[in-house]
């Protein structure tokens, strides 16, 4: 007997069916989405069109509305087209039908002209427009491809036999989360307000705040099959030409299918890789991104995300707190000083502790030393496994808080921490002074400001502690060279990434800590801003007048 008859698969039944494959599918194909199509006379081509277009057939949510509108005693037929949920169904009935309807009601005449008759269209639709839909903003478009992609962020479409135009109606009606207080970026003293996922409430908050006529909101929509609505929002009178026209070329020359967070764009438009080191600021503050745009800066919205890109980014830009500028001087300038040792005892405590106790034990006082060594006794591990060992456990307990509800999150994190440093000690495991190094170098990362910058510290640190394992002091001293090196090499929209500090190196403090308000004259030259005076000397003219 042939043993592969036996175990050989034969299925019951034969599916008459084939799959495209997309390995010889063309560019072509790929924008197959694109619609050139127009607007046409004929109301039934239409309905057609836009049926097979939203897949009327199969989708639920589609409405399309038939009536007979009535014009100068002439009957003719329409048609609403939108869909359900996206749109405000009260305006609509109130300010679209009913008008349409009681219109045709005081029209209506029993002796019905001849069919023959011919009417101005040019003059039926401006009647239609003026007369007939007393709604704020309404516009006339020809082209299907503006049209569909209106009804998708929730227009209402009024199509007329006879007339190769549509009338596209604003009549969205979608339910959106409010504005409600920022969730990472807190203060004390300052706005708690935070953008939502709406662009255009984003837009307005930005509005409201500037209270200029000189700001900038320009529309971008990117992807080919999402057409996500971004803006471009900056002062005119204000930010650097190029600048401006950089992040426009970026941003129109970008060929993709869909594109749906803020975070994909900052990959699509950043200068170039940089080994992890973020180059484009991310805030949900509309009170940050208003201070930038002052500075010279542009800021971008994604619609359907609450975080807005600054650009461009340097690196003193990811150390700074919104709290700075509401704060007196002297203590905005004492978290800045925290914020630089947090920065360094994150990125170099565990591979100064491993170098040390490895390769310098000379450089440890000799009590200390010899505590170390005693709390070591016992411990079978080599000391790269348990500082390895206790930093991936502290960020299981920190990915576990952030991911578990907000209730019980934080004693989570209490409980876990506690729970599995006395654990470890007690069994033997790690010494206690190593809880002491990983602890203070948790505590320093949550103490950077920018989550983005945090995490590329907290990566870099797994890297200069497999360098001091290696080679001591030598190793992190060459990470730390390699390191900065890459920092001064990278640019954010052609400015350097270490501006303040580069090529004057003294004027890092100015341009670090704060000043006190009525000293910011200037702002920063490195932006090239249209207007580099931003108030006057004697900003306080009462107290020179007295």
């Amino acid at each position: 007997m042939n043993i592969k008859k036996i175990f050989k698969y034969e299925p019951q039944h034969k599916y008459d069916f084939n799959i495209q494959s997309t390995e010889n599918a063309t560019v072509q194909d790929l924008n197959s989405e694109k619609l050139d199509q127009k607007v046409n006379m004929s109301l039934q081509e239409n309905l057609e069109f836009i049926q097979s277009k939203f897949n009327t057939l199969i989708s639920s949510d589609v409405v399309i509305r038939k009536f007979s509108l009535i014009c100068k005693n002439q009957k003719y037929k329409a048609f609403l087209f939108f869909i359900d949920g996206m749109t405000d169904s009260v305006n609509i009935n109130h300010f679209v039908l009913k008008p349409l309807m009681q219109r045709n009601q005081q029209s209506k005449n029993k002796s019905a002209p001849p069919k023959t008759r011919q009417i101005n269209l040019s003059s039926f639709a401006n009647y239609i427009y003026n007369r007939l839909i007393p709604y704020n903003n309404l516009s006339q478009e020809t082209e299907f491809d503006k049209i569909i992609s209106d009804i998708n962020s929730g227009n209402c479409v009024l199509f007329v036999d006879t007339l190769n135009i549509a009338f596209d109606i604003d009549a969205k009606g979608f339910k959106q989360r409010s504005i409600e207080r920022p969730q990472i970026e807190n203060v004390i003293k300052g706005p708690q307000e935070a953008f939502v996922e709406n662009i255009r409430t984003n837009t307005s908050l930005l509005r409201r705040l500037v209270n200029n006529q000189n700001l900038i909101i320009e529309n971008i929509e990117i992807g080919e099959l999402s057409k996500t609505k971004c803006a471009l929002c900056y002062m005119q009178n204000i930010a650097n030409g190029d600048l401006i026209t950089e992040a426009k070329f970026r941003l129109n020359n970008i060929s993709i299918d869909s594109l749906i967070s803020s975070g994909e764009l900052e990959q699509l438009i950043q200068d170039g890789p940089s080994a992890g080191i973020p180059q484009i600021l991310s805030t949900e503050r509309p009170d940050k991104c208003v201070k930038a745009m002052y500075q010279g800066r542009a800021v971008i919205l994604v619609n359907g995300n609450p975080y807005a890109l600054i650009i461009p980014s340097v690196m003193t830009d990811f150390l700074a707190s919104p709290e700075d500028s509401n704060l007196v001087p002297l203590f905005a300038n004492f978290l800045k000083v925290i914020r630089l040792i947090a920065l360094i005892i994150t990125l170099l405590l565990p591979g100064m502790y491993i170098a040390v106790t490895n390769f310098h034990q000379e450089l440890f006082p000799t009590e200390l030393l010899f505590s170390i060594l005693v709390a070591r006794e016992n411990v079978p591990f080599p000391i790269i496994f348990e500082l390895l060992l206790m930093e991936v456990s502290f960020e299981l307990i920190r990915e576990g808080g952030l991911r578990t509800p907000s209730a019980i999150g934080s004693t989570l994190g209490i409980v876990g921490a506690l729970i599995l440093g006395d654990a470890a000690v007690s069994a033997n495991v790690v010494s206690p002074i190593l809880i002491i190094v990983v602890a203070i170098t948790g505590l320093s990362s949550f103490v950077i400001p920018n989550f983005s910058f945090g995490f590329h510290l907290r990566v870099y640190r797994f890297i200069f502690t497999i360098l001091g394992y290696i080679c001591g002091f030598l190793g992190i001293g060459i990470g730390i060279y390699v390191y900065l090196a890459t920092i001064c090499s990278i640019k954010s929209f052609g400015v350097a990434y270490v501006s303040p500090i580069s090529p004057n190196i003294s004027g890092f403090s100015l341009k670090y800590f704060v000043p006190p308000f009525w000293k910011q004259e200037y702002r920063n030259d490195f932006l090239a801003p249209k207007k580099q005076v931003s108030q006057d000397k004697y900003s306080m003219k009462w107290k020179k007048n007295n």
